[in-house]
């Protein structure tokens, strides 16, 4: 059993849940018990480009950050009966959004 520590967040009503350990690292049999799904799985994403690329040495080496993003594509593609392709697409435009907000955030502060 593979043991992961976290911290819920709540804020606005929302609840999310974030990897405190991020460094801690996983092999693949290890991070696919962690997120609940199989080593196949796991490869599936990898091969998508769903989790970042790794070096070829440190390809079935994975880390905190990782279960959380692994998750959410577990989550996308069960949600919306997503292909890897399609969940890989959302994730990119949920990033891209997120990164764009904080990007408000800081000009929005910087101009008070």
């Amino acid at each position: 059993m593979t043991t992961i520590h976290y911290r819920e967040i709540i804020c606005d009503g929302y609840s999310t849940a974030e990897i405190v350990d991020e460094h801690r690292s996983f092999d693949l049999k290890h991070f696919a018990e962690a997120c609940g799904q199989s080593p196949e799985w796991v490869l599936q994403l990898l091969e998508y480009d769903i989790l970042p690329t790794r070096p070829e040495e440190r390809i079935h080496q994975f880390f905190g950050e990782d279960v959380t993003r692994a998750r959410k594509a577990y989550r996308l593609q069960r949600d919306f009966d997503a292909s890897f392709s399609a969940v890989a697409m959302m994730l990119d435009l949920i990033d891209e959004v997120q990164q764009l907000r904080r990007q408000v955030r800081h000009a929005h502060i910087q101009d008070s």
